[in-house]
């Protein structure tokens, strides 16, 4: 098991890494070894996220095989009952480590995010940052539709967010010192977005830029419609001007009519009664239609995470953590 007991000297420079794990079999040996060759890494925590292949089998058969080394650094993994989604299982991450660590480095086990940055991330936590935060500066490898698409994600947030502002390139890799940890465990809440809450802590961040590689192996699980729904949970956790813009249409459509009424029944006045156009009548109540439609689904969206938080269900359940004795 972990040994919790060392004094605060002795954990002063203990960084550990966190990372979630979903069907990482044809990469993660060879992320762990690269990321204990990092000098100031003192331990990895894996967290598998309900992997459907053999990265659970492969990892711990890379336990097995370095427990008999001497000097190895420990490998925890912690064994998810289900997938919860990558949010709960760096959340399980950060909860297991945040008990024996005076910093954490959040990172992806698909080889995409270079291990090797760690060692400027330490350094600069070491001369102060509270926040370190990997930028990418290289994003020639993704298609032209991602690209745009997250480039409109960031103005748009940006926009409707006043508490925070979003990095645009700024994803999960960072470092974080021990409050800032400590800050994001305490805040349980549902449809985590942790771009945005880890800027909302309000800690000094660096940022470090550094170019992004290709997959090395497996396929991302980030489909077109999963990037929409996480970046809708941004914007929905940190946002209710949605709402508000409603109230906003609502009263623009309402005077827009109100226009119409007075210009129709003006030409009546002095053209006399006409029969109106049945194309027209149609297209105002399909657009009047949908303008409500959307407004409910919006409103749904916002109720539903009342809901959600209302239960008040755990965000994961593990089944087992393997440890180095």
């Amino acid at each position: 098991m972990i040994d919790t007991s060392s004094s605060e000297t002795e954990k002063i420079n203990e960084v550990w890494v966190v990372a979630a794990c979903w069907n990482e079999e044809a990469v993660i040996c060879q992320f762990i070894e690269r990321v204990l060759l990092r000098p100031d890494v003192a331990g990895l925590v894996l967290v598998d996220d309900g992997s459907t292949d053999s990265t659970l089998e492969r990892v711990r058969q890379w336990q097995k095989k370095s427990g008999d080394q001497k000097n190895v650094k420990k490998v925890v993994l912690i064994e998810l009952t289900r997938n919860f989604g990558k949010e709960a299982a760096m959340l399980a991450g950060l909860d297991f480590a945040k008990d024996f660590s005076e910093a954490v480095v959040l990172i992806d086990s698909d080889l995409q995010h270079p291990p090797e940055l760690i060692d400027e991330m330490v350094i600069a936590w070491r001369s102060g940052a509270e926040i370190v935060t990997a930028v990418r500066d290289d994003r020639d490898q993704e298609s032209l539709f991602k690209i745009t698409s997250a480039a409109w994600f960031y103005k748009i947030f940006n926009r409707l967010v006043d508490s925070v502002q979003l990095i645009e390139g700024a994803g999960d890799y960072r470092l974080l010192s021990a409050p800032v940890v400590e800050a994001l465990t305490t805040m349980r809440e549902f449809g985590r977005f942790s771009k945005g809450l880890v800027p909302w802590t309000g800690y000094r961040s660096f940022e470090i830029s550094y170019k992004r590689v290709i997959r090395s192996g497996g396929v991302s699980s980030w489909s077109p419609i999963k990037l929409f729904s996480y970046a809708l949970d941004g914007i929905f956790s940190f946002s209710v001007l949605p709402l508000k813009i409603w109230t906003f249409l609502g009263i623009t459509v309402s005077f827009v009519s109100l226009i119409y009424a007075l210009l129709v029944i003006l030409r009546t006045i002095v053209q006399g009664i006409d029969v109106p156009g049945y194309a027209s009548l149609i297209v105002a109540v399909l657009f009047l239609g949908g303008i409500q439609l959307i407004g409910i689904g919006v409103l749904g969206d916002y109720i539903g995470r009342v809901y959600v938080a209302a239960r008040a269900r755990p965000h994961y359940f593990i089944r087992h953590i393997y440890n180095i004795d």
